[in-house]
C-alpha cells in the first residue's frame, strides 16, 4: 500500500482565496471551503461559493467579499468521491498510486474557539478505485470533478481519481494532526506548522522533514502507508455519505 498527503481547501495564500474554513476544536466539526476556480468552466457546471454559505452559518462565519461572487474549484469533490490534479502533482499520483492506495486530505482551518493558531487536520481520505485521464472522461460524467468541469486545453495533463464508496469521503469530524513548532532536531530554527511528533511516529513517518506541512507541488508520501491506515482506522472515523 502507498499513500500521499494532499493539502486542500481555502487558506490565506493568494491561490487559496485568503480565507480559512472554520472548525470547532472542541467537537471536530468543520466546514470544507474549496479554493477559487481560476480556469474557464463548462456551461452550467460552475459551483458558486453560495453553496457553502448555509454550512458556515452555525459557526457564525461569513464568506469574505473577495469570494462571495466567485466560483469554487470544488476539488476534492467529496459528494462525487473524486479528486483531480494536473502537472507535477498529477504525475506523482499516477506514478506512485494505484487501485487500493490512499490519498489523505488535510486543511488549515480557523478555530471558532479562542485561539491564535490554525488547526491543521485531516478532513477526508480516499481509497482509490481508479485513476483516469480527465480528457478521457465522457461528457455525461464531466460534472463529477472540477478538472472535468473545466474547459481543458489540448494536451492537458489533468487526471481524475475516483474513490471506493463506503471507505472514502469527507470526515464528519476532522482529525487534528499539526502544531506550530520548531523542528525536533533543530530547536533554534524558526517554528512552522508540522505534524505532531507523536502522530508522526504513529504513522511511521513522512517523506518531508519532520512532518513539515505546506501547500507544495511535491506531495508528501507516507513512509509506511499500512501503519498510517491502521492509525487512521483506530480514530474510528465517520464519513459523510457521498452526494451529501
Amino acid at each position: 500500500m502507498n499513500a500521499l498527503l494532499v493539502r486542500v481547501g481555502a487558506d490565506q495564500s493568494e491561490g487559496g482565496g485568503y480565507f480559512n474554513g472554520p472548525v470547532n476544536s472542541r467537537t471536530g466539526e468543520f466546514v470544507y471551503v474549496p479554493i477559487p476556480e481560476t480556469a474557464d468552466v463548462q456551461p452550467r457546471m460552475a459551483k458558486p461559493y453560495s453553496l457553502v454559505a448555509p454550512s458556515l452559518k452555525p459557526f457564525q462565519v461569513s464568506l469574505p467579499g473577495t469570494l462571495g461572487d466567485r466560483i469554487m474549484h470544488l476539488d476534492p469533490d467529496f459528494g462525487q468521491l473524486t479528486y483531480g490534479d494536473q502537472g507535477q502533482r498529477a504525475r506523482q499520483i499516477q506514478d506512485k498510486l494505484t487501485m487500493g492506495d490512499l490519498i489523505v486530505f488535510y486543511a488549515a482551518l480557523r478555530d471558532v474557539q479562542p485561539s491564535t493558531r490554525l488547526v491543521y487536520a485531516i478532513i477526508g481520505l480516499y481509497v482509490i478505485e481508479a485513476i483516469v485521464s480527465a480528457a478521457s472522461v465522457p461528457f455525461i460524467r464531466w460534472d463529477e470533478n472540477a478538472h472535468t468541469r473545466r474547459v481543458l486545453t489540448a494536451g492537458a495533463s489533468d487526471l481524475v481519481v475516483r474513490a471506493q464508496p463506503g471507505v472514502s469521503g469527507r470526515l464528519e469530524r476532522c482529525l487534528p494532526i499539526g502544531s506550530f513548532r520548531v523542528p525536533a532536531a533543530d530547536p533554534y530554527k524558526r517554528p512552522c506548522y508540522r505534524v505532531e511528533p507523536g502522530v508522526l511516529a504513529a504513522w511511521g513517518g513522512l517523506s518531508v522533514s519532520d512532518g513539515f506541512l505546506q501547500r507544495s507541488a511535491r506531495l508528501p508520501q507516507f513512509l509506511d502507508a499500512s501503519k498510517f491506515y491502521a492509525w487512521f482506522l483506530d480514530q474510528e472515523p465517520s464519513f459523510i455519505p457521498a452526494n451529501n
